[in-house]
């Protein structure tokens, strides 16, 4: 879990709008085994461990359903411990009848499904980093069948699923975005993030400390794709947790010189990407 806390910067919170808040909580505690750490009206916190938050969920007023064809959210994943979790949660969703889909990315084996809006969720389990092959700056990624035969050998029939592990983190996030020039000039100049795959032209793979990316961007949804209404179903915006202030600091003042806009108000930091992605910048 190296790449997901300090002194490395990571995505440590992401915050999506649904249209039925009691609608998605069943999902999110029954079906993935989250728990709430804190809740209102229109949000809720979910947790794993009962004392911290990486997902949070808001039904926004006059919500509508999501738009299609638009920048955004195209998944967020939570990241499991190990190989047994990520077993044991295959047997949980299909005794549950869920339907899913799967990839073996060479860094990582991962399963896809959406929640009640359509907001997709990916959860994963990363391989050692020393099974991950670079190639000069860049980590060898693919889109491979997962081998289901092999990764059931890890389920535990004894301990079965409980809910989602006390050491689940929030992995990374992927977005739809408009363009790709600006938007590296925003993550790797302001954000001081590095590429580390580049899927052609349409996606880039960025991260922090030579993971194999925090945050992945496309442009599958056309390039020159407009954002999503504010009351849409989709993302609110995601946390990136930066070691210390002058960490911080300096990428409010890289952001800066770049164009973009920081919104500073009580020690609240807040920018958005070329594409109106919106980002919170913690300590």
């Amino acid at each position: 879990m190296g790449y997901h806390s300090k002194p490395i910067t990571f995505v440590g919170h992401v915050k999506v709008k649904v249209e039925n808040l009691q609608r998605s909580l069943e999902f999110y505690k029954d079906v993935l085994g989250f728990d709430i750490l804190e809740q209102t009206t229109s949000t809720v916190k979910l947790t794993t461990d009962g004392k911290t938050s990486f997902l949070s969920l808001e039904q926004p007023e006059n919500v509508i359903p999501k738009q299609e064809r638009t920048t955004g959210l195209y998944h967020f994943a939570i990241l499991l411990p190990d190989q047994s979790a990520l077993a044991n949660i295959v047997v949980h969703l299909i005794d549950k009848g869920i339907r899913f889909g799967s990839s073996d990315h060479l860094v990582s084996e991962a399963l896809y499904l959406h929640d009640p809006d359509g907001n997709e969720i990916e959860i994963y389990r990363d391989r050692a980093p020393s099974e991950w092959n670079w190639n000069r700056e860049e980590v060898d990624m693919a889109v491979d069948p997962l081998d289901f035969e092999n990764l059931l050998k890890f389920a535990t029939p004894d301990k079965p699923w409980q809910g989602m592990p006390v050491e689940t983190v929030m992995g990374h996030i992927h977005l739809h975005v408009s363009e790709l020039h600006k938007t590296e000039e925003f993550y790797v100049r302001g954000l001081g993030m590095d590429v580390v795959n580049r899927f052609g032209e349409q996606a880039l793979f960025l991260s922090y400390g030579k993971y194999h990316h925090h945050v992945g961007v496309n442009t599958w949804n056309g390039v020159g794709a407009k954002a999503p209404a504010k009351n849409s179903v989709g993302l609110e915006s995601f946390t990136l947790i930066f070691d210390n202030e002058e960490a911080r600091n300096q990428a409010v003042t890289n952001l800066k010189q770049i164009g973009a806009e920081v919104l500073e108000e009580n020690n609240h930091y807040i920018t958005s990407d070329p594409s109106g992605n919106r980002i919170e910048l913690a300590v």
